[in-house]
C-alpha cells in the first residue's frame, strides 16, 4: 500500500512539473557525446553555468577525442582549473577520452556496464548519457533530486545517491524518469531551492508536498 501512495504521488508530481516547466533539458552545453561526458565530470561540485563558460577553450586547443586522449594533463588543468578539483578532473578526462579512442573505437558507449568502466564516470554521469544522448530509461540523482524527492515524499530520508535512484525506479514509469530528474533541477533552483529557504507559497506541489503539509 505505501509503495502504491508513492506511485500515485509521484505521477502527480510528474503531470504538474510537465505543466510547470513544458521545455527542460540538460543544462551542460553539448553537440557530441564525448563533450558531454566531459562536462558531467567538470560539473562536479561545480556549476553548469560555469562549465559551459570553460569548455569552449578546451575544445579550442582539444577539439576531438584523440587530441584530448594524447593531451598532458597539466595542459588540460590549466584550462579547467576554474571548474574546481583540476588535476583529477583533468587527469580522469585524459583517461575516459584514451579509454574512449582505444576501446571504443571513440564512440561513447550506451550500457550502464561500459560507461562505468570509463575513468571518472559514475552512476550520475552514466544516467546523464543514457538518458540524453541515447534515449533510454535514466534516473539522475544529482543534488536537486536528492533534495526534492526527500522534501516532497518519494523517499523517506534517503542521501545515497543509488539508493535514491534505485527507490525513485520503483515508482517513476521508465519513459518519465529522465525528462522529471531534469524538471527537478529546473524546480531546484527556481522554488524548491536549498541556499535560501523553499518559496514553498509559489510551488505547484505545496499541497500534496510531504514538507508543506
Amino acid at each position: 500500500m505505501r509503495a502504491m501512495r508513492k506511485k500515485e504521488l509521484a505521477a502527480i508530481v510528474i503531470e504538474r512539473l510537465k505543466k510547470e516547466y513544458p521545455v527542460s533539458d540538460c543544462t551542460l552545453d553539448y553537440d557530441q557525446a564525448w563533450k558531454l561526458l566531459v562536462s558531467v565530470r567538470l560539473a562536479a561540485q561545480c556549476t553548469d553555468a560555469r562549465v559551459n563558460e570553460i569548455v569552449p577553450s578546451l575544445y579550442d586547443k582539444f577539439p576531438d577525442v584523440n587530441s584530448l586522449a594524447e593531451a598532458d594533463v597539466n595542459d588540460v588543468e590549466a584550462i579547467v582549473r576554474p571548474c574546481g578539483l583540476g588535476r583529477s578532473k583533468a587527469r580522469d578526462i585524459v583517461a575516459c577520452m584514451r579509454m574512449l579512442r582505444d576501446k571504443y573505437d571513440g564512440i561513447v558507449p550506451d550500457t550502464m556496464e561500459e560507461l562505468l568502466s570509463l575513468p571518472g564516470v559514475g552512476r550520475k554521469s552514466a544516467n546523464l548519457i543514457l538518458g540524453d544522448v541515447y534515449k533510454q530509461p535514466a534516473i539522475v540523482t544529482d543534488t536537486h533530486a536528492i533534495r526534492l524527492s526527500n522534501r516532497i515524499g518519494l523517499v523517506d530520508n534517503e542521501k545515497d545517491p543509488t539508493k535514491v535512484e534505485m527507490a525513485l525506479r520503483k515508482i517513476i514509469p521508465p519513459e518519465e524518469g529522465n525528462d522529471l530528474c531534469h524538471r527537478l533541477v529546473d524546480h531546484g533552483r527556481a522554488v524548491c531551492t536549498a541556499r535560501t529557504h523553499p518559496y514553498c507559497d509559489k510551488c505547484c506541489l505545496n499541497d500534496i508536498c510531504k514538507k508543506r503539509i
